[in-house]
């Protein structure tokens, strides 16, 4: 009886170890950098506290509930979108020198980029997505952990880091039969995708996909009926295959999760 009662205490403080080990390894990927500088820009918002007017956007995510960044988002100004190859990136940011708005000891938020903020060049002033500014339209929750919401805009601080997403990348298939298109999400590390390569079953070697919009990769071959894999890699050259993530009676419109991540 006291060796069974060893055993399981023994059980459990191998579990708890393993737990505090994965937690300690997600809250140091939160904070790893892939710039360690930190830049000038401002911020603003748009929507609710519901995040209603979030959803969709330029980078060509859905419902970003469903997907997984809820309400962890922001738009980019036009010198920090780089025409929607930065849409997946996460940006660490911080209100900087503004105590009237800013809270004490607000600390830093981290989220995804996964809109686009566009210039406006009718009116003079104002216009702080329009180019070079540097430039956060921020989910409404987000900006509100920083300042008062009702300074509308504020300076910040941001600097560029990895992103840690829960699961795999996930693979949406839309399309038809002779065009497919697929959009990536939940893409951790780097985050932005640089390059996507598709192999169906019945073809021997990789097929080149070009970018169609933000994260939406296209191609047009023939691949209904086929096993589907992919080589997807991000700004910062890595590469991972996910080999045969679509099984060959996948339907358009299906989600498949690569079960990998960056």
């Amino acid at each position: 009886m006291a060796t069974l009662k060893l055993f399981f205490s023994f059980l459990m403080v191998t579990v708890h170890l393993i737990s505090s080990m994965a937690a300690n390894r997600h809250m140091l990927m939160r904070n790893q950098m892939i710039d360690s500088n930190w830049y000038d820009a401002h911020a603003t918002f748009y929507g609710d506290m519901s995040g209603g007017d979030t959803m969709q956007g330029a980078c060509g995510y859905g419902d970003l509930f469903k997907q997984g960044y809820g309400l962890q988002t922001t738009a980019l100004s036009t010198a920090l979108f780089n025409n929607g190859l930065t849409c997946g990136a996460c940006f660490e940011i911080k209100c900087f020198n503004d105590p009237q708005w800013c809270y004490p000891k607000a600390g830093s938020i981290i989220v995804t980029a996964t809109n686009f903020c566009p210039p406006n060049y009718s009116k003079p002033e104002g216009n702080w997505c329009n180019p070079p500014l540097k430039h956060f339209d921020l989910s409404k929750p987000m900006f509100t952990k920083l300042a008062y919401y009702k300074a509308g805009i504020i300076p910040v601080k941001y600097r560029r880091v990895l992103c840690y997403k829960k699961g795999g990348v996930q693979f949406q298939i839309k399309g038809n039969p002779y065009w497919t298109l697929v959009l990536l999400y939940n893409v951790g590390g780097a985050g932005d995708v640089k390059d996507v390569k598709i192999k169906g079953s019945s073809i021997r070697s990789w097929l080149q996909m070009s970018r169609n919009w933000g994260v939406n990769w296209q191609t047009g071959a023939k691949l209904v009926g086929q096993s589907l894999s992919f080589q997807v890699t991000t700004s910062d050259g890595k590469m991972i295959e996910f080999d045969n993530v679509v099984p060959a009676n996948w339907q358009f419109n299906q989600v498949f999760d690569g079960k990998k991540n960056f």
